[in-house]
């Protein structure tokens, strides 16, 4: 139990608790001086960035709805409770929100060339990375890439081609896909330098204990 009230993926939780209940309000304030869908633009990361420059942080844990929330709530609280036995608490909240913002900077800016103009929100980037981490630097899996002896730039594309088939065997309609195939290979590179890895006990660690993506026309699409 202690462990678990100290936990960063428990803090996570509750921080995206938190701003789904901002986005209530915010939702509930805008309909009644007429903004529609309110509670998810003013958090969502969209085009152009640098005009809602806060939404790089509010996109990571805000969620297009409750079923949105709970499937990456879900998800989060599997994967993150394993990372966080081998990083501390401070390692682990840089990494969620930094891939988190990471991979809803690549879909607005990827999906921008396309020319689809689509935004993001959700915690399905920085929970796939997450994943990543946890596949690639578990000791399986560093056992095989070092007898395969595989050059940087051969790991680079296996890591980049398992990336596209777990976003697209585990693609849902209207899905961020270009932030979860982001997320999760920012992840797999990130185990497998052990970026997260404590290396011992720290006194931090002693303490430790779809993303949804949204066009300009204000259409959300659940990660």
């Amino acid at each position: 139990m202690g462990r678990l009230v100290n936990s960063p993926t428990v803090e996570t939780l509750a921080l995206i608790a938190v701003v789904f209940s901002l986005q209530q309000f915010a939702s509930l304030v805008g309909g009644l001086v007429g903004l529609t869908g309110f509670g998810v633009a003013f958090f969502a990361l969209s085009p152009p960035l640098a005009v809602y420059p806060w939404t790089l942080v509010t996109s990571v844990y805000a969620h297009a709805s409750l079923l949105h929330l709970l499937s990456n709530a879900l998800a989060l609280l599997v994967i993150g409770l394993v990372v966080e036995a081998v990083t501390t608490r401070a390692r682990f909240h840089a990494f969620f929100l930094t891939t988190g913002v990471f991979a809803g900077v690549f879909q607005v800016v990827v999906s921008g060339l396309t020319g689809s103009a689509t935004g993001v929100l959700g915690a399905s980037g920085a929970v796939l990375a997450l994943a990543g981490y946890a596949l690639a630097a578990n000791p399986v899996s560093e056992t095989i890439l070092d007898r395969l002896r595989l050059r940087r730039r051969a790991q680079f594309g296996l890591f980049a081609a398992l990336a596209v088939v777990v976003t697209v065997v585990t693609a849902t309609a209207g899905a961020a896909l270009i932030a979860h195939f982001a997320g999760l290979l920012v992840g797999l590179l990130a185990g497998r330098l052990r970026l997260l890895h404590a290396g011992g006990d720290t006194d931090d660690k002693r303490g430790r204990g779809g993303s949804s993506a949204t066009d300009t026309g204000n259409r959300s699409r659940p990660q």
